[in-house]
């Protein structure tokens, strides 16, 4: 079986920084932020999440290329449909492996009043993704477990840099949302979702969690790239076990929502 090798942040280097390497793009998306989104899903993932639905955005040579001038049109044509909460969102793949050409897009349309949210796994932080956060108005931070060992079996990588994010954008004092996949037997551990309750309960910039439950939509992906899938046999959580996890969540955050 195949996979993709895991790179650096340097093979997204694309040479012309008015082109950007996405995988695709979704109108009026309801799933990723608040309000309606333009959302662009952006190419290559340094991750290697055993339940991703989207393997295919895992390699960084993959995808097409689109202008950064031609987002921020086709953005600003859907800004009377974002009322006061929509706005573009950059989801992934990995959106900090594009920093350098994210600023300048939302530079751009933060002037033209437009809404900017990041989804991220917080897998990068440097002075470049501090520059970004700043023109983020929401970040949406998919946090995979707070246990190192855990987060390498699922990832393969470590969420240190993840909770390195978390802590900066704390200290911007700017909107997070966490996100949280549950899988059985995998991340719906009681001990670690009190632990993740306990890390992050006393930040002041976290508004909500969402509960993600795990599911086999992607495994399709999986298999027409030639791919081992990670979780063969495991099963989406039960209404029980997506309750549980709530009333954990429940008692570190505000708000718990289950997508």
């Amino acid at each position: 079986m195949s996979t993709f090798p895991q790179q650096d942040s340097s093979d997204l280097n694309d040479k012309d920084p008015e082109q950007l390497r996405i995988h695709s793009i979704e109108t009026f998306g309801t799933h990723d932020g608040p309000g309606i989104r333009f959302i662009v899903f952006v190419q290559g993932c340094q991750f290697r999440c055993l339940y991703c639905h989207n393997p295919d955005t895992f390699d960084v040579k993959g995808g097409k290329f689109i202008s950064l001038e031609e987002i921020e049109n086709r953005v600003l044509r859907q800004k009377p449909y974002f009322g006061d909460e929509g706005g573009i969102t950059i989801s992934g793949g990995e959106p900090l492996l594009h920093r350098k050409k994210l600023i300048t897009l939302f530079k751009r349309l933060k002037e033209k009043g437009i809404n900017t949210c990041l989804d991220s796994n917080g897998r990068l932080v440097n002075k470049e993704v501090e520059e970004l956060l700043e023109y983020t108005d929401l970040l949406m931070l998919d946090v995979k477990h707070i246990n190192d060992e855990w987060h390498h079996k699922l990832t393969t990588v470590s969420n240190s840099a993840t909770l390195k994010l978390a802590d900066l954008r704390e200290k911007q004092g700017k909107k997070m949302w966490l996100r949280y996949v549950l899988v059985p037997g995998w991340s719906d551990q009681e001990e670690y979702l009190h632990e993740l309750g306990q890390h992050f309960k006393d930040f002041k910039t976290i508004e909500k969690i969402e509960i993600q439950p795990y599911h086999k939509l992607g495994v399709h992906k999986w298999e027409a790239l030639n791919m081992q899938y990670g979780l063969e046999g495991v099963n989406p959580p039960t209404a029980e076990e997506i309750e549980k996890a709530k009333n954990i969540f429940s008692q570190y955050f505000k708000e718990v929502h289950v997508n």
